[in-house]
């Protein structure tokens, strides 16, 4: 069952509705993310875009990177509460993983992009993360590296293949590698009963009966499967008010969904995350400010579903994320094209 919120949007919010515990399927993560037509995979697209996933030369001064925020070394995440962009200035929410965020159907905390290209192509104009002007500037620079302007011919084709579009494109073709299937939880549920310990299956029967499931669905624990991309799953940040966490952890400072829109009824809407690998992303909430995993279940507990969890209820579900933590594909660094002959960055 799903409420619209508006065109493209739905809203999960737990006094309105819950999946039933009966009625909820856990899923293991596919091997594969959905493939636009738009945009199909093929190697050399994919290595192009990690080599410009890597490149701090898409920022203004040099120093960031896609990989900056997002470390595919690591978590995907950069481990801080908000994440420092060109001339060291901060910026206001937390790096959301980029580990399996193929499976999203939106981006961003606010959802405002529909797709991993559109997702790519906001953070290297922001002004606040790398900082360049405007899609020319960016065009000018890969076009100024002699490897690049090569291979955007072998991959794209076409008298001008050096685009902002494709820029983002060889980006998000990259991201949809990186898939993290096979954690424990998925062994399980493909019919390995060791694979969980019996703390971690208390903790899987708890998120379903505590109401936990009512948003965090489908096989990236994101939403419904369902679902289309552009489609939002979004919830209410906190549901019920009051609680003291609200003022502890700063939560109703930053209004959501609500600052794209400019519409009082999405204050406080934010697109539903992942619980995958989400025991290595600390810290947690779209501002940063719960530094562990068991804070952040008694948090989202009280002002999700207004319950206060006992200690022992706490384990088991932290110990039940913990089994979502999945295997990390090997991540080489690349070899970057050379600049050649002269400095691109002034």
């Amino acid at each position: 069952m799903k409420i619209m919120l508006k065109a493209s949007l739905f809203v999960c919010a737990t006094t309105m509705f819950a999946f039933s515990a009966m009625s909820f399927a856990f899923d293991a993560l596919p091997e594969k993310p959905p493939i636009p037509k738009d945009n199909p995979m093929t190697e050399a697209k994919i290595e192009l875009g990690k080599q410009l996933y890597f490149d701090p030369r898409l920022s203004k001064d040099g120093t960031v990177s896609c990989n900056s925020c997002h470390n595919v070394m690591a978590s995907g995440t950069d481990n801080r509460p908000v994440s420092v962009g060109v001339d060291a200035q901060k910026g206001g929410r937390s790096a959301p993983t980029v580990w399996n965020a193929a499976f999203l159907t939106t981006q961003f905390w606010d959802g405002r992009a529909a797709t991993l290209e559109d997702q790519a192509k906001g953070p290297i104009l922001n002004p606040i993360e790398m900082g360049m002007p405007d899609p020319e500037t960016v065009v000018k620079r890969i076009k100024n590296v002699p490897g690049y302007v090569s291979q955007f011919k072998d991959v794209f084709g076409g008298k001008d293949p050096v685009t902002y579009d494709n820029i983002a494109k060889a980006i998000a073709a990259f991201e949809r590698t990186l898939v993290t299937p096979n954690s424990p939880f998925d062994r399980y549920v493909k019919g390995d009963k060791d694979a969980l310990s019996k703390s971690a299956k208390r903790g899987m029967e708890l998120v379903k009966s505590v109401g936990c499931t009512s948003c965090h669905t489908g096989p990236n624990f994101s939403g419904p499967a369902s679902l289309q991309i552009g489609e939002g799953f979004f919830q209410k940040f906190p549901t019920f008010n009051g609680s003291k966490y609200e003022k502890k952890y700063d939560l109703l400072a930053d209004t959501g969904l609500a600052s794209v829109t400019n519409n009082d009824s999405d204050k406080h809407m934010w697109r539903v995350p992942t619980w995958r690998n989400v025991a290595v992303t600390a810290p947690y909430f779209h501002n940063g400010s719960v530094a562990t995993l068991d804070e952040a279940v008694r948090v989202m507990a009280k002002t999700q579903l207004n319950k206060d969890l006992k200690d022992k209820e706490v384990k088991d579900i932290v110990e039940f994320l913990n089994s979502l933590t999945g295997e990390f594909p090997k991540i080489s660094m690349p070899r970057l094209p050379d600049t050649v002959g002269e400095s691109l960055i002034n």
